[in-house]
């Protein structure tokens, strides 16, 4: 790439915020060891301080994994949005093209727990649980999704020198928020469902790491791919909303390789649901993506002071992506899953 493309990441930190309690904005090339949270002096539209229990309701944090086998797509949720906590797992079978999902809501007193860190910890709720070791993750699940009992041991493994896409951008008027995705990850360890061991020499994965004082609403539209084409790996991970400064988390992994992408557009009509197409697409022609949804995992919530309007689409996306390299890399029936969400919290 030339100078004047080069994407500038900074060095792993010990702690996102400084001494003086202000996060570090930008791209950094590994996660940073812990997030410093309790040190951050947030502010009110009108420039007051933030009481310290303000400051404790305001932050947020969710985290995903998704894992691609040849029948099964496995997706694992946990978010704490400190009123309660939500979760969900499900396990959509795409030779019988049914998708199976259970939910949950804890209490927020010692019923669930989130790691603030994005390289070391643990983050359990219900059934699930995500361990972190040195940006290393791993899964563990025991549970019955609807009738399916399914039973996870996984590793999560980036290819070697393989990195994450992790950023810090501002959010709101005061807030910030830290996010970190990495897809394309093979897949080690065992998995089971309905008794019957699983092959994982073709599995990928993908994970969200996303935390901070966010809008008190805000709403987002992401796209997701981990697959093979013919011998090769590809990851694209695809956002718009949350971030609103410019910075751009859409980055593009080929064979583990991270290169980051411009801004790019959703357009598809949310009223239609299954039935709709969506496009995917670049101002800069980087991409140009469709995407048809084969299932739907949607959840409402309206709880007043809380609200949730959730769909995540799994399907099939058809186009082409050009790498940094100007190589055209065309896409065809490639499995994947997106997103459209508006959240109150």
């Amino acid at each position: 790439m030339t100078a004047a493309h080069t994407l500038v990441t900074h060095e792993q930190l010990d702690c996102l915020l400084s001494k003086e309690g202000r996060p570090k904005f930008g791209h950094f090339d590994l996660p940073p060891r812990t997030l410093g949270c309790a040190g951050y002096p947030l502010h009110n539209e009108m420039d007051r301080p933030v009481s310290r229990l303000g400051r404790h309701f305001s932050f947020k944090q969710f985290e995903f994994v998704a894992i691609h086998t040849p029948r099964y797509v496995l997706g694992l949720a946990i978010a704490d949005i400190r009123y309660l906590g939500s979760g969900f797992c499900y396990l959509y079978d795409k030779t019988a093209a049914k998708l199976y999902q259970k939910q949950w809501l804890r209490p927020p007193v010692a019923s669930y727990q989130l790691a603030e860190s994005p390289w070391q910890g643990e983050s359990a709720m219900g059934p699930v649980r995500f361990y972190r070791d040195q940006g290393l993750w791993r899964v563990q699940l025991d549970t019955d999704i609807q009738g399916r009992p399914v039973k996870a041991e996984l590793e999560l493994r980036p290819l070697p020198l393989s990195l994450p896409m992790a950023l810090c951008s501002p959010t709101g008027y005061s807030g910030w928020t830290y996010t970190q995705k990495h897809n394309a990850l093979t897949v080690g360890g065992s998995l089971t469902v309905n008794h019957e061991p699983q092959p994982l020499g073709r599995a990928l994965a993908g994970y969200d790491f996303s935390a901070g004082y966010m809008r008190r609403e805000t709403s987002w539209r992401w796209a997701s791919i981990n697959a093979w084409l013919g011998e090769h790996t590809l990851g694209l991970n695809l956002a718009a909303g949350v971030n609103e400064t410019g910075s751009s988390e859409n980055v593009l992994w080929l064979d583990g390789v991270r290169q980051h992408l411009s801004p790019v557009h959703f357009d598809f009509d949310r009223h239609v649901g299954e039935d709709g197409l969506w496009r995917i697409w670049s101002e800069r022609s980087e991409l140009e993506l469709s995407f048809r949804p084969d299932a739907c995992r949607k959840e409402k919530l309206n709880l007043g002071l809380l609200k949730s309007n959730f769909r995540q689409y799994l399907g099939h996306f058809d186009g082409w992506v050009v790498d940094t390299q100007g190589k055209k890399h065309q896409l065809k029936a490639v499995p994947g899953l997106t997103e459209d969400h508006f959240a109150k919290w």
